[in-house]
């Protein structure tokens, strides 16, 4: 039989062998360094965890404070005076105060955008604002804090005279700037993922774009739509350069947001500055507030798997 193909003959078994090696070889590379990775990305974050907590346990074997006085005081003066008082519930509320007027900001502003993003906006639109909006997330902290000085605050003494130089307003609205590229792009990505099927079943039934929008789409995605929330919250209650700018140094109950206030980051800042020594009382509290605020936002990423969990929607 005649045939014009050439006669190739097959591999030696040497040669084989060698291929199958290398690739042996590069897969075990691979996976090793993806192991050392994993390891070191444990390691650091123990040894974050042991620094914080070994620093705050030396600030409580100090006879000046209690476990209990620290967890439910309201007062918060360890730097003037004799009687010095150590009451985390001062800065835990101006965190929170903060963190709140930033939600309201950041959230349905949020919400909002990622539904025009992803259910009425045009493609080209979108491939601008969506860019647009993330170049926020980019602009240093301490920018927003400046700007919160500069045009946020004088803008609301404008429309109010009872507004502080420092305020929780003015120091929530920036952060609230700050968390709402977070929120729109992450809601965004979970409106896009939800199946056109749903869109196009509703669609047929009737329905009108908006009732797509807001009664499929949004309850389909809600699991994605919470986690970004949670995280957007644990994004203003970790930021330090905007409230240390803005927020003001006066560590107080109140329930005025035009009035200063001090939040946990806040203080760490103000004691890192290097004015007090590191062996005293009032620069190991820094480490105790740490480890609230650590204890915190790792309650907030718990109840975010818990509630992607619960929520979760899996479509074909």
């Amino acid at each position: 039989m005649n045939s014009t193909e050439p006669i190739t003959s097959p591999p030696k078994p040497e040669h084989t062998f060698r291929s199958l090696s290398g690739v042996y070889a590069r897969e075990w590379v691979v996976k090793t360094l993806l192991a050392v990775c994993s390891v070191l990305s444990i390691f650091v974050t123990l040894a974050i965890i042991y620094v914080l907590f070994f620093e705050a346990s030396r600030f409580f074997e100090a006879d000046e404070v209690t476990f209990y006085d620290f967890i439910t005081g309201t007062k918060w003066n360890p730097l003037i005076g004799a009687d010095k008082h150590f009451g985390v519930w001062a800065l835990v509320s101006g965190t929170l105060w903060v963190s709140l007027v930033a939600m309201i900001v950041a959230l349905p502003l949020g919400l909002i955008t990622a539904i025009y993003l992803s259910e009425y906006a045009h493609p080209n639109v979108r491939a601008v604002l969506k860019p647009t909006l993330e170049i926020l997330a980019g602009i240093p902290t301490v920018v927003y804090g400046f700007f919160a000085l500069t045009i946020i605050t004088p803008g609301l003494q404008l429309l109010h005279g009872g507004f502080q130089t420092f305020n929780v307003t003015g120091a929530g609205i920036a952060v609230g700037i700050l968390c709402l590229p977070i929120v729109s792009s992450l809601v965004e990505d979970a409106l896009r993922a939800v199946p056109r099927s749903l869109r196009e079943g509703a669609y047929g039934l009737g329905a009108t774009k908006f009732e797509v929008s807001t009664k499929v789409v949004v309850p389909a995605a809600l699991s994605g739509i919470i986690s970004a929330f949670l995280l957007a919250i644990s994004r203003a209650i970790g930021e330090t350069m905007i409230v240390a700018l803005a927020a003001g140094t006066r560590p107080h109950l109140t329930i005025d947001p035009r009035e200063d206030t001090q939040t946990m980051t806040g203080w760490m800042v103000q004691m890192a500055l290097g004015d007090v020594s590191n062996f005293d009382l009032s620069y190991l509290s820094m480490y105790a507030v740490a480890a609230v605020l650590f204890v915190i936002t790792l309650l907030l990423t718990f109840a975010g798997n818990l509630v992607r969990t619960r929520f979760r929607e899996e479509y074909q």
